[in-house]
């Protein structure tokens, strides 16, 4: 699975996206409510560098 980055196609509008093998856009979420929801759930195991949303992934 790839990783997910970070991107800003405008300014203030920061989002986190996974792309395919092609080099588009897989998924696509808003910054604020992806952090938010991982904030919201307690984490059990830790998720790696870049796979934020996979699973859970304790505070640091």
């Amino acid at each position: 699975m790839s990783k997910r980055e970070e991107i800003e196609p405008t300014p203030g509008d920061k989002r986190y996206v996974r792309r395919d093998k092609q080099g588009q856009f897989k998924s696509e979420v808003d910054e604020g409510r992806s952090l938010a929801a991982d904030q919201r759930h307690k984490a059990k195991h830790t998720a790696k560098p870049g796979q934020g949303d996979r699973g859970d992934r304790k505070p640091h």
